[in-house]
């Protein structure tokens, strides 16, 4: 019920935008995470579809990233700018549905997870 796209390879200082289908789906937040081979898998940005605090970004994307939705085509869009070596992994978008929910980074809170896009950025 998610579906990514946009990944590819990207110069250090490029850009590129990821995109999550999230077809019909109900969903009170979702997130971008992503896993670097040999890397644990972290939170990039998340945002949710109504909150003051959202959204919320990593401290490694802060000023660079930018999640935003378009609730017309119930889309959320990862603008990557500046891109850097260290953000090339495989991103994954997931979607909290659950009640209650948490807003966060905790894996455990996110319900649906896409199949995953690679990004390379390298030179």
């Amino acid at each position: 019920q998610l579906v990514e796209s946009g990944g590819g390879l990207v110069r250090p200082g490029g850009s590129l935008r990821l995109s999550c289908a999230a077809s019909t789906l109900d969903y009170n937040a979702i997130g971008w995470f992503r896993q670097a081979p040999g890397k644990e898998r972290e939170g990039v940005a998340t945002i949710a579809r109504i909150r003051e605090d959202s959204p919320m970004y990593a401290d490694s994307v802060k000023g660079r990233f930018t999640i935003s939705r378009e609730h017309t085509e119930n889309t959320v869009y990862l603008q990557m700018n500046n891109m850097k070596l260290e953000d090339t992994a495989v991103y994954y978008c997931a979607a909290i549905i659950k009640m209650p929910w948490r807003f966060g980074f905790q894996s455990d809170q996110y319900d649906i997870w896409g199949q995953g896009t690679q990004v390379t950025v390298s030179s």
